[in-house]
Order: C-alpha cells, then sequence, then structure tokens
C-alpha cells in the first residue's frame, strides 16, 4: 500500500541523510468532559487567581492520552520515530478533543535503526537537531490553566486609577508562565535527559480560563557538561538557530522569561484620549510602554546573570491587553560558550532551511480576485 506521509520533499531529503524514510500519516485523539464538580471547584479556585488546577490536571491527561495513542498507532505500523508531534485542543457540543498528529519514520537501513523516539520539530528542524548532536528522545510538554482571579481584579482596578505596574497581576503573570517551563524540565529529568530544545509556547483561552502550555523535545547531547544531567536545559530557538549556535561553539543554558503588567490609570487614560484628538506624539503612552518594556527586559537580564550566561538572543517581546491592562512580556534564550561543541557536518544543506509554500488555497477573496502568486501577478 502506499506510504500516506504528512512530510514534504525537503523533510524527507533531509530525512535521507540521516538514514529515516517517511512513513504514514498517524493520529491519537481523546475527548473529554470537564464535568460538573470539576466544573465547579475551577471556579471556585479562580476567584482567587493563579494557577487552576483541576483544569491543568484535566488538560494534561487528555494531552498526554492523546499522544500515547499516537505513539502506539506508530509502533503498529512499525516506526522507529514520529517527527512534527502537534497537540491540538479542539472544541465541540460542550466537549473537548485532545488531539495528536505526527508522522512515522522508518529506519532506511538496519544501520540506522534506533530506539523508538517523538520529537515536536519537523523533518527540517529533526536533520538540524541530530546534526547538532541532540539526539531526541521524546515529545514533551509542560502546561498550566490560570486565572487572574475575581479577587486580584478588584485589586487591580483599584490600582488602575494610577499610572504604572500592577504588582499583583505581574506576580501572578510570572509565576504561572515558569510554572510551564518547571513542568516541561520536570519530564525531560524523568527521561534522564539533558536538555529539551525547539521549545514553543502557547496562551490560549479555556473554561474561562487561560492555558499556557510550552511543547518540545526532551534530548540527549553528550558534549554538554555533566552538571546538565540534573538540571535539562532549555531552548526556544528554532533548531536552525541552534545548530548555527552549536556550530559556534555555543550551548543555550535555559529559556528565560520576563512580565510586567501596567496601567496608564484613568488620569493618564483621560489625557491620552484628549491627545488623540490632535496630531502628534501621545508622551504619556509613549512612556508608558517603553518602561514597561525595559522592565521586563531587565527581569531576563537579571535570570540570565543568575546563571552565568554570556549572552540572551532571540529576544521577543509580546504585548496583551486585558480589560484596559497591558501584559508586556520579554522570552528569549541565555547561552554560554563551550570549546568542545561542534556540528556533525560543517553546513547545513539548503533543503533544512527552505520553507515549503501552501498549495492549498481556501480563501474566497483569493479566489475570486485570480491571484495565484505572493505578489499578485496573474
Amino acid at each position: 500500500m502506499p506510504v500516506m506521509t504528512g512530510l514534504s520533499g525537503n523533510e524527507m531529503f533531509c530525512l535521507a541523510l540521516k538514514g529515516l524514510s517517511p512513513g504514514d500519516l498517524v493520529i491519537g485523539n481523546s475527548v473529554y468532559s470537564l464535568g460538573f464538580v470539576g466544573g465547579i471547584g475551577a471556579a471556585f479556585k479562580s476567584a482567587f487567581g493563579g494557577e487552576v488546577t483541576q483544569i491543568s490536571q484535566i488538560i494534561h491527561e487528555g494531552r498526554l492520552q492523546a499522544y500515547q495513542r499516537l505513539v502506539q498507532e506508530s509502533q503498529k505500523r512499525g516506526g522507529v520515530g514520529i517527527t512534527g508531534v502537534t497537540s491540538e485542543l479542539r472544541h465541540f457540543k460542550g466537549n473537548v478533543e485532545f488531539l495528536c498528529v505526527g508522522s512515522t519514520l522508518h529506519a532506511a537501513n538496519e544501520a540506522t535503526k534506533r530506539v523508538m523516539f517523538s520529537t515536536s520539530g519537523d523533518g527540517q528542524e529533526l536533520y538540524c537537531q541530530l546534526d547538532a548532536n541532540y539526539i531526541p528522545q521524546q515529545f514533551v510538554f509542560g502546561n498550566v490553566a490560570y486565572s487572574t482571579g475575581v479577587v486580584g481584579g478588584l485589586f487591580g482596578s483599584l490600582k488602575t486609577l494610577a499610572r504604572g505596574e500592577i504588582k499583583q497581576f505581574s506576580d501572578i503573570f510570572n509565576s504561572t508562565r515558569h510554572l510551564a517551563l518547571q513542568r516541561i524540565v520536570s519530564e525531560a529529568r524523568a527521561l534522564k535527559v539533558n536538555a529539551v530544545v525547539g521549545i514553543k509556547t502557547y496562551v490560549m483561552p479555556f473554561q474561562g480560563v487561560h492555558e499556557m502550555i510550552m511543547i518540545g523535545t526532551a534530548s540527549h547531547n553528550s558534549a554538554l557538561p555533566a552538571e546538565h544531567t540534573n538540571e535539562p536545559i532549555t531552548s526556544d530557538l528554532t533548531c536552525e538557530e541552534m545548530w548555527n549556535l552549536t556550530n559556534m561553539g555555543y550551548m543555550p543554558l535555559k529559556l528565560v522569561m520576563g512580565t510586567a503588567v501596567y496601567s496608564l490609570g484613568v488620569i493618564g487614560s483621560l489625557k491620552a484620549m484628549f491627545k488623540s484628538f490632535a496630531r502628534g506624539e501621545i508622551s504619556d503612552l509613549t512612556s508608558l510602554i517603553y518602561d514597561a518594556r525595559e522592565h521586563a527586559i531587565g527581569l531576563i537580564q537579571q535570570e540570565a546573570a543568575a546563571i552565568k550566561a554570556d549572552d540572551v538572543i532571540g529576544i521577543k517581546t509580546h504585548i496583551h491587553e486585558y480589560n484596559g491592562l497591558l501584559e508586556f512580556m520579554v522570552i528569549g534564550t541565555a547561552v554560554r560558550k563551550i570549546p568542545q561543541l561542534t556540528t556533525v557536518s560543517p553546513t547545513l544543506p539548503p533543503q533544512a532551511i527552505i520553507r515549503d509554500k501552501d498549495t492549498w488555497i481556501s480563501s474566497s477573496d483569493s479566489f475570486f480576485s485570480g491571484a495565484v502568486g505572493e505578489d499578485g501577478g496573474r
């Protein structure tokens, strides 16, 4: 029978260089209901802000069951690995489906057989990971469901009368974001590996709260210092970036995060509103956003200094608005120079960095406009 794979031509080319061949697309799922009791308990705990443990546990169990079924399906097909593993939530008819999808991999020959592994990276990312000597073991995730809480909201709303940081909210967001990271590290530590790489972070609404989930690949690199056997390194760099760093002799140390929640305040908001009627800069808003970003960056600088990092790279800033409050989140990867690190190959093949283009276009606007190229040409 023909192989039904989710791998692209570029991915297949890269994996062939590592002795791997494509297998079938595999799926694992689990449908859950929160239930009346769980819903009541979650609503009570959410009143105080912070983690809503009942929902965190339900989501974790659902995601884990879906993943385990994915692995079982791949094993039945004789796979040695699964690449491109996803973990999704789909809502329908008051229930939640936890869905995992990936592509089975086979050993191209006896010499390339290996212990069953899974990775969140696609075929190109897996090539970069292997060539940088980070040997994948297992897809891992850490999640936390959290609420700002009614009590926190009341305190916060009083403080919005003044301009500046609202520390109650900053503390909630900082603790929950680091809790997700702690959990993905715990999974890696249980597997006795020394790295979690390719971490991707998602924040999404769920049953009246928010879930933050980090997914990545628990891996082992024999060239890393022994101290990381008990404290795995973490990185949100792409696998292509990580390959480049390894080639230069750098290792990731830790994914670092800083969050600050600010309010412009009632007085500041009124000033900004009146100024918006006239052309020109709104100085109050400019200075607030500048101060908040600097504060968040300062938090990750302190975290990186505490672990004696040389640099923090790949820094990204995110701004979210919650009922007039602004959350400033900064995330990056702290790195350190390690002379013994190197890559298997001196350069990456072009197929490892070429991005695949969509060939299925469902937008009715694009269809009726007759556009067939990215430049709008016909």
